[in-house]
């Protein structure tokens, strides 16, 4: 159980380094950074600093073509490449994980790489590759940025060999160990950085990042606010505009066209505002049978033709709370049991037989 505990604390050092809004050391991110290119036996570089990934657009030269000698960034690339699959070889070496009890199976002192994905890598990769660094990515676009690493964002991968070494006493050769440094100094110094040839380039980390347990969100203003003034909105792990979080009317909202847009919008501003608002009509209203204890309501939508069926989640969200939702259904139906059964490709009937949807 202690073991357990200490590599949930390790997660969550890594996690505060991938969140952290203090100014980039520069000092340390260049000097990591040319100790990366002594490797590669490239020089050391001029180091471009920008202010926001998104800088990065109008001055980020093109990936060099693949010839020989290999660019610059495709021989960083893959040096991290070999030394990932080499860490991996090495703790891939535990006993295999087969008991009913992965605690004691910690404690046991052989906590295997089955447990630790999910409870370090895993649960990283989620709540910062993918819903920080990933709104970041989707924000700037679809323009080609090519090879590029994540500085502070890359934390998954290293808070996994750390809690090996810290935790488990793993031991990694000695060459290895100095190139996980180097890495990890990234992830505790800067944002996002290119190697192009004998230029660098390297992102300030932001100035805000907000969160909602392990999703970007941010309901006052931007999830992600970067010194260049570049911003990032997001409501619950959504990308939205910032309309959704400024300024949710229902004339903007039902001008959306984009579904996921528009129900954050709606949460936004709320569903009893929305409708009242939005002066929708109630068709009728019934017990959902599918979720006992809470109402199914149906509306009809005038801006859409269609209807609009008010419901309430079946499962529990992360903060505890059921979240209510609305679906477009067809005009014909004047039934919510009906209308939800429509949802899942039953009928009525079937439906009314469901013990819990979720």
């Amino acid at each position: 159980m202690e073991s357990w505990w200490r590599a949930v604390d390790v997660r969550e050092e890594w996690s505060a380094h991938a969140l952290s809004c203090e100014p980039a050391d520069r000092p340390a991110t260049e000097a990591t950074i040319t100790a990366l290119y002594a490797m590669v036996d490239a020089p050391p570089p001029e180091f471009v600093w920008l202010d926001s990934p998104s800088a990065a657009v109008d001055v980020l030269p093109p990936s060099g073509p693949l010839q020989f000698p290999c660019p610059v960034e495709n021989r960083i690339a893959s040096l991290r490449s070999d030394l990932r699959i080499r860490l991996e070889a090495r703790v891939g070496r535990h006993p295999p994980f087969e008991t009913s009890n992965p605690l004691a199976a910690v404690e046991s002192g052989w906590p295997a790489k089955s447990i630790l994905d999910p409870l370090v890598h895993g649960a990283l990769q989620r709540s910062i590759r993918e819903s920080v660094a990933g709104l970041i990515r989707a924000a700037i676009g679809g323009v080609e940025l090519g090879l590029r690493w994540l500085g502070q964002h890359d934390v998954d991968w290293l808070a996994l060999y750390d809690v090996h070494q810290r935790v488990l006493d793993t031991r990694f050769s000695p060459s290895d160990v100095a190139q996980l440094q180097l890495w990890s100094t990234l992830a505790r110094s800067c944002g996002w950085w290119w190697a192009r040839g004998n230029q660098c380039f390297v992102t300030e980390r932001p100035l805000v990042v907000r969160m909602d347990s392990d999703r970007l969100h941010n309901a006052a203003g931007p999830a992600v606010a970067y010194p260049d003034g570049w911003t990032v909105h997001a409501w619950k792990g959504t990308r939205v505009p910032p309309w959704v979080i400024s300024q949710p009317t229902v004339s903007a909202i039902t001008s959306e066209r984009n579904v996921e847009v528009r129900r954050c919008a709606i949460e936004n501003l709320g569903w009893p505002a929305f409708i009242s608002e939005a002066q929708l009509s109630l068709v009728a209203q019934a017990d959902d049978p599918g979720n006992p204890g809470y109402a199914l309501q149906l509306y009809d939508l005038p801006y859409s033709g269609s209807r609009l069926l008010l419901a309430i989640n079946g499962s529990v969200e992360r903060d505890g709370t059921r979240r209510q939702y609305g679906l477009h259904v067809p005009p014909s139906f004047s039934d919510p049991v009906d209308a939800a059964a429509w949802t899942y490709g039953l009928s009525g009937a079937q439906y009314a037989l469901l013990q819990r949807r979720t």
